[in-house]
């Protein structure tokens, strides 16, 4: 049974963006990922997007479907990833290579909590990566995934996952900044 929440949002798509509609359907019902790989990666996604009524609808279907330890865990990869992702991405992008060699010093205490497994962590870090852009986040967590024996099928089905959620939220938020 599908949560209030996702109904009710789901019933606010307009019209011309059916086409989220019949994707959300699918990466929801996705065989590539199990539930907690799942709806960690659309959690950490929605918690990236800044949606609030995205935000809330997936939190109260989360709440449903994940351990409470990897509710936290999908949020502190959110957390821990709006940090990094701003950090890793500037030093790319500023082209000076002298910059990949200075340390982050950046802290991360997040990489695996009892009950969730680091390759969820790193395919939620995938997954918020691919929302904010940051190319050298995305290369390295997938890299781990691939280490771990994760497929290219179940990455490319988290990459899926947050364009879908992406996109649920700007297209949710465009229509209410227009009513």
């Amino acid at each position: 049974m599908r949560n209030v929440g996702l109904e009710t949002l789901r019933a606010t798509i307009p019209s011309y963006a059916r086409d989220l509609l019949i994707n959300l359907d699918s990466v929801l019902a996705t065989d590539l990922l199990d539930e907690q790989q799942l709806w960690g990666a659309v959690l950490a996604s929605a918690m990236t997007t800044r949606s609030v009524p995205v935000i809330r609808a997936v939190t109260a279907e989360a709440t449903d479907r994940l351990k409470p330890e990897a509710i936290e865990a999908a949020k502190a990869v959110a957390s821990r990833m709006a940090l990094h992702n701003v950090y890793f991405r500037a030093k790319h992008l500023i082209g000076d290579e002298a910059y990949q060699g200075l340390p982050a010093r950046l802290r991360r205490q997040v990489s695996s909590t009892p009950g969730v497994g680091a390759a969820d962590v790193e395919a939620w870090s995938v997954a918020v990566s691919a929302i904010t852009g940051c190319g050298v986040c995305l290369e390295s967590h997938e890299r781990s995934l691939r280490g771990a024996g994760v497929s290219r099928e179940a990455v490319d089905e988290v990459l899926r996952v947050a364009a879908v959620v992406h996109a649920l939220a700007v297209t949710l938020d465009a229509e209410a900044a227009s009513d």
